[in-house]
């Protein structure tokens, strides 16, 4: 299937299900865990029906009997499928008579799943009975075209992530408390400048999954292995709706790993300070009303700066218990990336004592400033940051500061992403860094052949600071800067004027307003004064 034939697809399957549950009763929330429990189910009977071919053609013959043996539970498991029950696929339920009650039937279906694929049990959805009889049986056909039963490979985890973003910018996850999905665009980057293709790989507050997904992406682009042999994945994460959206996204992806369904601030279940290659993750921001009398957290290894106590004892802010927790996780060679408020950069106190500590380490790689309207369900800007604990020793005093508040491709009037052209570039920047070779055709050939938008910014096709978009610095010059990391202060200020803007006419339209305004005031004032007391 080709990219473009993939994303017709999405669309199809997507505007169809969202047609049938703007008919019904169902709120956006209510209808994604059915909804995703559905698209699992499909994608388990597609990769049944490849793995019984492949199966069948590696079964020996019983010499005695001239016969193959039956396939075992093992031998689909070791082909990357489950057994499906009869009562489990998907064919089954799809051709249900209309009198048999489907809600009861795709219920019994994830049972039976569960027992096959025991890293899903209590995870699927098992409360179809809550959805009307002929919205299900409408939604069950819908996955049961032709296209959707002859797709094959990671068509249907790509279908899983388009279906957790279109709910995520309907605000299926503010709706329940929280964000599950984090955009594609920051992920992309996070990813790109990890490079997590090797070793133990940790999101200490997963969501849906989405960076353990778009690190085996990486490595099936990049590496050309199998991903289960090249990395390890271990998330933990608060919301038990969310650590059930990450396994079954891991299951459709085919990606081996282990969720834990726990509160990071006071547990690290996993027990991984010091030993993880990559530290990947979208926390959430500015938290209060954190136990600062938890006995976990007063002892908690993940803090060598200590905790961001006020003066009262308190701590106000989760900011710096995140950005320690991803600095420890590292082991001496290991790289973060991670997503954090605009205000850590310059957040002052106990919190400023911490990020000191931080920048003195060396550990420092990259902070990245993100405009608005990146994320479906807020506007506000954040930051991307990065550590490395493996830099080279000439990059050990210095930082790249990017501000790429300017740098978007805007998809609707409330959501920004970053455009192809912008990804690659903001990717060849960070590589012309790490590796200390300016000319960007040593570290990304066809960002220099093709890239219009490094090519505007770079003409040389050399890596230099551009004032407004980038600066390497030196840790002296972020001392004299009180330790700020906030890109802006250091990449200066770059005033664009947009020719196709016409300013004549919209400052006789303020004026005109100005005008209307004033006459206002003065009808008004007349009024007030004519009152007599």
């Amino acid at each position: 299937m080709t990219y473009e034939q993939l994303k017709d697809l999405e669309k199809q399957l997507w505007d169809a299900a969202d047609d049938l549950r703007a008919n019904s009763k169902l709120t956006a929330a209510e209808y994604k865990d059915p909804l995703l429990g559905l698209v699992l189910l499909r994608f388990a009977q597609n990769r049944y029906e490849e793995a019984k071919i492949y199966i069948e053609n590696k079964l020996s013959v019983n010499p005695r009997t001239g016969k193959k043996r039956e396939a075992t539970k093992e031998d689909f498991l070791g082909a990357g499928a489950i057994r499906l029950p009869e009562k489990a696929q998907y064919d089954y339920l799809a051709n249900l008579p209309s009198d048999v009650n489907i809600t009861e039937k795709v219920n019994e279906a994830m049972k039976l799943v569960e027992a096959e694929y025991p890293d899903l049990a209590g995870i699927l959805p098992k409360n179809y009975q809550e959805m009307d009889e002929v919205l299900l049986r409408s939604l069950v056909r819908t996955f049961n075209s032709d296209a959707v039963k002859k797709a094959s490979g990671d068509v249907f985890g790509r279908i899983y992530e388009f279906f957790l973003m279109k709910f995520s910018m309907q605000g299926a996850g503010a709706q329940e408390g929280g964000e599950f999905f984090t955009p594609p665009s920051l992920v992309n980057l996070i990813v790109n400048f990890i490079q997590p293709d090797h070793g133990i790989i940790h999101d200490p507050a997963c969501g849906s999954g989405g960076m353990f997904v778009q690190s085996a992406h990486f490595i099936q682009d990049h590496e050309n292995r199998n991903v289960n042999e090249a990395i390890t994945v271990y998330g933990t994460e608060y919301k038990s709706n969310n650590t059930k959206l990450a396994k079954m996204n891991l299951a459709i992806h085919g990606i081996e790993g282990k969720i834990i369904n726990e509160n990071s601030y006071y547990s690290d279940p996993h027990r991984l300070v010091g030993k993880c290659d990559f530290v990947m993750a979208n926390p959430p921001f500015n938290m209060d009303k954190i136990d600062v009398k938890n006995k976990f957290l007063a002892e908690d290894k993940r803090l060598p700066f200590g905790p961001p106590l006020t003066g009262k004892g308190t701590i106000s802010n989760g900011n710096y218990l995140w950005i320690q927790y991803f600095h420890s996780y590292l082991n001496k060679n290991g790289r973060a990336g991670f997503v954090m408020a605009s205000s850590a950069t310059d957040a002052g106190h106990a919190e400023k004592r911490i990020r000191e500590q931080l920048v003195e380490t060396g550990d420092a790689d990259c902070i990245v400033a993100v405009g608005n309207n990146f994320f479906y369900t807020r506007s506000l800007p954040c930051h991307l940051w990065f550590f490395d604990k493996g830099k080279k020793k000439e990059n050990k005093e210095k930082i790249l500061m990017i501000d790429a508040r300017n740098v978007y491709r805007k998809v609707s009037s409330t959501v920004n992403d970053f455009s192809p052209d912008q990804m690659e570039g903001l990717t060849a920047i960070m590589q012309s860094f790490r590796s200390n070779q300016a000319n960007f055709e040593d570290v990304s050939s066809s960002a220099v052949e093709n890239n219009s938008w490094l090519k505007e910014h770079f003409p040389d096709g050399k890596y230099q600071d551009v004032e407004g978009l980038c600066k390497i610095v030196d840790i002296e010059e972020v001392r004299e800067q009180d330790y700020s990391l906030t890109p802006g202060r250091y990449v200066g200020v770059s005033i664009e004027i947009d020719h196709d803007f016409d300013y004549q006419g919209r400052i006789s339209e303020i004026n005109k307003e100005l005008a209307q305004l004033n006459k206002d005031a003065n009808r008004l004032m007349n009024q007030i004064q004519s009152v007599k007391i």
